[in-house]
């Protein structure tokens, strides 16, 4: 019996014969047929098989081979005869070969002739697979060493690759090579440029084709880099280039703090191409920048370290001035109206950034009229280069001539705008938020300004607008038309509260309360809060409705029970209600008009207040502190404010503002009469990467007026607490009784704060810095203030009751003298952590301040406020 051995070519490889002798005797010829094939029949195959090389064992399942084999099996008994198709088995072999289990893989042909004499063919698939990975493991190698990347950094690096090399699966050569150069890469990022991997393979006893796989790191030296020079720079200084650089600085005394020293090879493309465009932005359009050469400056004695000096080869090329600027290809606006969003005149020295900045501006406004394929095709034409050597001739200016070919594209228009992720909030809520429409001009400012308002509303995780996110595809069927997609992500904005506590202003309490910003889904907000403490009590129920009437009209009520004890002061209580309308003047403007109606209630007076030198020489403080108004004030006040807000986002903002100015009008009502108007500006700043910084001022004026000659108490000014100078006590700050310390309030305060910021996930990191003053009637803001110091007679005084002038001149006896000067502003800093909490969904804080200019303010253990504080709270300060 004849064997042929076939030698196939596919799919761009050479098979070879790796077993030879004995791998054919393994090989038993095909079972005898049930019938005999008719007489005439051409070659047929009379059976294949699929034999495992070395032992006829496969890891993967004898199922899974043969359902890459399509070719028919013949079946004698019910005379189904397959003709021999050598296409039909190399497709066989071209399909096996691809499922990538294989490591060898050829055919043999046996010739095994029926008895009736017909040809037979009996074909063999001869695999060999793969090893399979039993464990991966990555070693470091050498006296000392230790893995200088984590394992998971490793592995989350390969998986946002697609590279796996997990238990049970396939060795392959090609992805081996690909993970040597992610951990070199890694390696490189630490500083390690010349480290080596070689990754080896160990069978494991006892398990065909199973393999330990090990990547042995050798890291060598940590690359160093000391300096960094250029060569060919005549314009532009050393000092300058290296400011630019930014993953390839060279260490120094300035840059120790943050940074520097670090040679990063795979970025240094980045730092190439901002090199170029520092050049390009100062007139250089020609500026090319070499491939840097290492020079080995320093090993240390053990080795472990090498400096380098960078060396850069620069071209700078002669420095541009504009020539002739023209627009050309403007149809739907026309091109003299486009000029002046260029800020480049001829004669100019030529900036790459300033023709950026123009067609940003272009972008928007043709993103406004729906021209959503816009873009500029600039061409620049430096006057008079040669074309062969790309050089001016000797001695002529060097001039670049500008074209802005405008490629406009078509106008496009809102077809369907969809959204995908809003479980909860209904699609009016979302829909009336956004500033285009369907079957109106698309507008992509507009498109832009509805993700801010959507952001706004803290319904959802904050949208950049990137793609996946908001999705601008042409609509099927429609040339001119625009599908928008908005994907977004609701974040839980139900606050569930219970349990129990302490805290600075309510001490020890429990409480009960639900608050929702979006209730039922549609955009409403819904608040009931039951609290009770040692301190504090507190109980109120709210509603807001943000589209009465489906107009962008805001209405609100509440109704509240309060009582709060104000530590070595006295009691307040208060109970009734406010009401609140507001208007839309323009976007991110409203008019608020508000009305409420108080009956508040003054009593458990600290006596330090009511001793008779105390209200002998402050004579308003009786009427402030209600004595003889049986410690009770109505309240009938409305208060119009105006709101102008583009903060990006309620919980964490990073970029807006926010300005408010509020007034209260009490009397008409109630037996409290009384101005007050409030001021407050706040301001977000986008910084690089998670970072940003927020700014805030405000001020606040209140005078009696009518019948109500001093102020209450409790509408007096008071500055302390996590909301305004957090690191002093809650109502600490504000001017003092002279003669018996006690604190009497003021009648306006300015307050200064400022936090810089650094997201990382759910958490925020800041740095803190609060300022402020509280002053009363005839005291101006200013930078000191007086220390006074009161003096008593050594003598008993003889106070005649009978006699009013002999009181007088005892107490008269009684003195105060300054004996120096302290601080009127009351400053904190330090640093705070924000983070939100499950279920309560507003930020929990953190807060350890230092305060710097605190004499004289007393916390509320009557003592000297200290130096350093730590406490917790919940919010925001702004």
């Amino acid at each position: 019996m004849a064997r042929i051995l076939m030698l196939l070519r596919a799919a761009g490889f050479v098979l070879t014969l790796a077993w030879a002798g004995p791998a054919m005797a393994q090989v038993q010829p095909c079972p005898p047929p049930a019938k005999q094939p008719p007489a005439g029949s051409p070659v047929l195959l009379r059976c294949m098989e699929i034999v495992a090389h070395p032992v006829n064992e496969t890891l993967v399942d004898g199922q899974t081979y043969a359902f890459y084999i399509r070719t028919p099996q013949p079946d004698s008994a019910n005379d189904r005869w397959v003709p021999y198709n050598e296409e039909s088995i190399l497709a066989d072999f071209n399909s096996l070969w691809k499922t990538n289990f294989l490591e060898n893989l050829w055919i043999e042909v046996l010739d095994e002739p029926y008895d009736n004499g017909i040809q037979g063919k009996h074909v063999i698939f001869h695999i060999e697979e793969r090893n399979r990975v039993k464990a991966v493991d990555y070693a470091p190698v050498g006296p000392g060493a230790k893995l200088r990347v984590d394992v998971s950094k490793i592995d989350s690096t390969l998986k946002e690759r697609n590279l796996e090399i997990s238990l049970d699966t396939f060795v392959d050569e090609a992805t081996i090579r690909k993970v040597v150069g992610v951990i070199r890469e890694l390696y490189a990022e630490q500083g390690y440029n010349d480290a080596i991997v070689e990754p080896t393979m160990r069978e494991v006893a006892g398990g065909s084709k199973l393999v330990d796989l090990r990547f042995n790191i050798r890291e060598g030296p940590k690359v160093r880099l000391r300096e960094v020079v250029f060569d060919g720079n005549k314009a532009i200084t050393d000092d300058d280039l290296r400011g630019q650089l930014k993953e390839n600085r060279p260490r120094s005394r300035i840059l120790i703090l943050v940074g520097g020293g670090q040679y990063r090879e795979d970025k240094f493309a980045e730092d190439a191409e901002k090199l170029g465009e520092y050049y390009r932005d100062r007139g250089y359009a020609g500026a090319q920048i070499g491939s840097p050469q290492i020079e080995t400056l320093e090993v240390t004695a053990d080795g472990k370290t090498r400096w380098i000096r960078l060396r850069v080869p620069v071209e700078e090329g002669p420095q541009f001035r504009v020539g002739e600027f023209t627009i050309t290809e403007a149809k739907a606006l026309r091109g003299e109206g486009l000029r002046p969003f260029f800020e480049l005149k001829e004669g100019d020295i030529y900036s790459l950034k300033k023709l950026r900045q123009g067609f940003e501006k272009l972008k928007e406004l043709y993103g406004a009229f729906g021209y959503y394929q816009w873009a500029p095709d600039p061409e620049l034409k430096p006057r008079g280069v040669d074309e062969e050597t790309g050089k001016l001739p000797e001695g002529a200016p060097p001039i670049m001539d500008i074209n802005v070919k405008m490629n406009e594209g078509k106008q496009f228009f809102v077809n369907r705008i969809t959204f995908v992720g809003n479980h909860t909030t209904r699609d009016p809520v979302i829909r009336r938020e956004l500033r285009i429409a369907e079957g109106a001009v698309f507008n992509s400012e507009a498109l832009k300004e509805s993700v801010r308002r959507l952001n706004q509303l803290g319904y959802f995780k904050p949208l950049k607008g990137v793609e996946g996110e908001m999705d601008v595809t042409p609509a099927p069927g429609m040339d001119d038309k625009l599908d928008v997609k908005m994907r977004v992500e609701e974040q839980n904005r139900n606050s569930i509260a219970f349990g129990a506590g302490v805290s600075q202003f309510e001490g020890v309490f429990g409480q009960l309360s639900f608050q929702t910003s979006n209730f039922l889904g549609r955009g409403e907000t819904l608040g009931i809060s039951l609290q009770k403490g040692a301190r504090a009590r507190q109980y109120q129920l709210s509603f807001s409705e943000p589209y009465l009437w489906d107009r962008p009209i805001t209405a609100g009520f509440d109704v509240h029970s309060r009582q709060y004890m104000f530590i070595g002061q006295y009691t307040q209580r208060s109970s009734g209600g406010n009401a609140v309308l507001g208007l839309p003047l323009a976007d991110y403007t409203r008019l608020f008009l508000g009305y409420s109606y108080e009956q508040i209630s003054v009593f458990d007076v600290n006596p330090a207040y009511t001793s008779p030198q105390v209200l002998q020489f402050n004579p308003y403080l009786a009427d402030s502190l209600l004595i003889g108004q049986g410690g009770q004030r109505t309240v009938s006040k409305v208060s119009p404010s105006l709101v102008f807000n583009t903060v990006n986002q309620p919980i964490f903002p990073t970029a807006g503002r926010r300005y408010s100015v509020a007034f209260d009008f009490a009397g008409l009502g109630g037996n409290t009469s009384y101005n007050q108007v409030s001021l407050e500006g706040i301001w977000y700043f986008k910084l690089p990467k998670t970072m940003s910084l927020g700014l805030r001022a405000q001020t606040q004026y209140i005078r009696p007026y009518g019948t109500t000659t001093s102020l209450p108490i409790f509408e007096k000014v008071f500055l302390g607490g996590e909301y305004n100078i957090r690191g002093y006590d809650l109502r600490s700050i504000s001017p003092r009784d002279p003669y018996s310390g006690v604190l009497v309030g003021g009648n306006k305060s300015v307050v200064l704060n400022a936090e810089y910021y650094i997201d990382i996930g759910q958490v925020r990191v800041l740095a803190f810095y609060d300022a402020g003053q509280v002053r009363d009637v005839g005291q101006p803001f200013r930078r000191w203030e007086p220390v006074r110091a009161t003096f008593v007679p050594a003598d008993p005084i003889l106070v005649n009751l009978g006699a009013t002038s002999n009181l007088l001149t005892e107490i008269g006896a009684i003195r105060t003298e300054t004996i120096g000067r302290v601080s009127a502003t009351r400053t904190s800093t330090g640093l705070e952590a924000r983070f939100i909490v499950p279920f309560i969904n507003i930020p929990f804080r953190l807060i350890a301040a230092y305060n710097p200019q605190r004499l004289g303010v007393i916390n509320n253990n009557g003592l000297q406020t200290p130096r350093f504080t730590f406490r917790f709270a919940v919010g925001t300060t702004f």
